[in-house]
């Protein structure tokens, strides 16, 4: 019987190429100055390093200028909504965590440090983060499971002077309004004509409602395993009472597809499968984000016999709605101006930064960039600086 991972030994899983390359981290902290000799070593470290300490002392800003804190980034994880994976634990997450500081310093040069964190208590969590935070210039919240992640990251938001960004909810949120937009202007409709159909009212649904709504949606619905979220369902969590509050004007109270007839947008975000039927129900050219990975709500081929656009969150078809477009360029921004928060006209701002990129080239497989458009971080990071400006967040 072949080996598992919880039996093999070291050499046979390197065999397998995604465990060579993990081998030892992703990541590693390198100087920025050299230590060639004594006087090297008597300014980097003792007595020369006692001026800046003191004149940090003196003067807390300075800690800005004189040490990485206004560059770096932490990456803060719990374990308990890794990827695909669930609740896998804090140790478990960290090639996750590695991989997104990675990202964070390949796509926008953005030091970032991985933080697996022991504890899943709220109060623990944010207590623990708050105590960090002076060692950084930003938190980036990784993988921390609905509906615990909206307090943490709320409580977080009010206590720290530094940007504070959940990438599951705001990543996400950024990327699906860029290619929503193109995906309007292809097919010859503002965003306040349409009508969308969230399925999943996890961090991302949520936070891709919200972001739609600041956007302008001409009416949006959530649904989650119960079917859709309406005023007077009972059992919702405070979250889903908020949605309930806001969104779903017609009233629906449903199975998502039973609120996808006549629909002009569906964005998938739920693991859950939707009909062929139920996709062919929709408005005339129909807009599908199906992103559940791996396997969306609805196959890509399957959507495009009905839809004028087709995306899912797989880099095997077209339009992949992909994070790394959003949190590299975004936290770039915000510290370039060393920003006090990230707002949700910076988020709005990213979006449409992204959405200018694709711009005149538009076309139904080609709603949003790659990845690896090297367009895209400087785009971002550009439209979220002078945001934050605009918005009297930036401190330089």
């Amino acid at each position: 019987m072949a080996a598992t991972p919880a039996s093999a030994s070291v050499e046979t899983l390197d065999l397998d190429p995604a465990f060579a390359l993990h081998r030892g981290g992703k990541i590693e902290v390198r100087s920025t100055v050299p230590v060639r000799d004594a006087d090297d070593l008597s300014l980097a470290y003792t007595p020369g390093v006692a001026r800046v300490c003191t004149a940090i002392a003196e003067t807390p800003a300075l800690v800005n200028d004189y040490t990485w804190v206004s560059r770096v980034v932490a990456v803060v994880s719990d374990g308990t909504a890794v990827l695909g994976l669930g609740d896998i634990g804090p140790s478990a997450a960290m090639p996750v965590m590695e991989g997104k500081a990675l990202l964070f310093k390949e796509f926008a040069n953005v030091d970032a440090v991985p933080i697996c964190l022991d504890c899943t208590d709220v109060d623990a969590l944010v207590e623990t983060v708050v105590r960090l935070a002076p060692s950084f210039g930003g938190i980036n919240l990784e993988d921390i499971s609905a509906p615990r992640c909206f307090e943490i990251e709320a409580r977080l938001r009010d206590l720290l002077d530094i940007p504070v960004f959940h990438d599951d909810q705001h990543g996400t949120a950024i990327v699906v309004l860029a290619a929503l937009q193109n995906a309007a202007r292809l097919t010859g409709r503002p965003l306040g004509d349409l009508r969308a159909v969230v399925a999943g009212a996890g961090a991302s649904g949520v936070a891709v409602t919200r972001i739609l709504l600041e956007a302008g949606i001409g009416d949006i619905a959530v649904s989650d395993s119960k079917g859709m979220i309406y005023e007077g369902r009972e059992g919702l969590n405070p979250s889903k009472e908020a949605l309930a509050r806001d969104t779903n004007r017609a009233g629906h109270t449903g199975s998502t597809e039973e609120a996808l007839a006549g629909a002009d947008v569906f964005v998938g975000l739920s693991g859950s499968t939707v009909s062929e039927q139920a996709i062919a129900s929709m408005a005339k050219d129909a807009i599908v984000f199906a992103l559940s990975n791996p396997t969306p709500e609805v196959h890509p081929e399957v959507a495009a016999r009905h839809a004028a656009v087709v995306a899912t969150g797989r880099s095997d078809f077209p339009n992949q709605i992909n994070n790394v477009l959003a949190f590299p360029g975004v936290f770039r921004g915000a510290l370039d101006v060393r920003a006090s928060t990230i707002t949700e006209n910076m988020k709005v701002a990213a979006a449409n930064a992204l959405a200018d990129v694709v711009g005149d080239d538009r076309a139904p497989a080609y709603v949003i960039p790659s990845p690896f458009d090297d367009r895209v971080a400087p785009a971002v990071t550009a439209a979220v600086a002078a945001q934050a400006r605009a918005d009297g967040v930036a401190r330089i």
